[in-house]
C-alpha cells in the first residue's frame, strides 16, 4: 500500500480584516461596517489604529446576516428580528451547515484522490 504523501494544512488565521471579509461575501467592505452599526452582534476588535479585526465568530455571524439579507431578501429590520428572536438557534444552524460543507469538501478530496489511484 502506497503512503499518502504529506499534504501541509492551511494556517488558521486569528483574525481577518474587512477587506478580506468583504471578499468572502463578494462585497464593499463599507456594506460591513454599515451592517456593523446595524447588528449589534457585530463587534470586530480594533487595533491600535483602528482597523477593525474579525473573527471566525465575527465571520459566521456576518454569514448569517448576509443569508438572511442577500439570499432570502430579509429587509434589514426584518433581519434584526429574526435575530432577536431565536439567535442561539440561528448561529447553532448556521455552524452545522457551514460545517457540513467542510466535511463534504474533505470527503470529496478523498474521493478524487481514491479515483487518481485507481487510475
Amino acid at each position: 500500500m502506497k503512503a499518502v504523501p504529506y499534504k501541509e494544512r492551511e494556517i488558521e488565521k486569528k483574525y481577518y480584516s474587512i477587506g478580506e471579509v468583504a471578499s468572502i461575501f463578494k462585497v464593499a467592505p463599507s456594506l460591513i461596517r454599515y451592517w456593523e452599526g446595524e447588528f449589534d452582534i457585530i463587534k470586530p476588535k480594533k487595533d491600535k489604529k483602528g482597523n477593525r479585526r474579525f473573527t471566525k465568530d465575527d465571520i459566521e455571524k456576518i454569514r448569517y446576516i448576509y443569508q438572511l439579507v442577500k439570499i432570502k431578501g430579509y429587509t434589514l429590520q426584518g433581519a434584526q428580528e429574526v435575530l432577536k428572536t431565536g439567535q442561539e438557534q440561528v448561529f447553532d444552524k448556521a455552524m452545522m451547515v457551514d460545517r457540513l460543507h467542510q466535511i463534504k469538501r474533505f470527503l470529496m478530496e478523498i474521493r478524487d484522490t481514491m479515483h487518481v489511484k485507481a487510475e
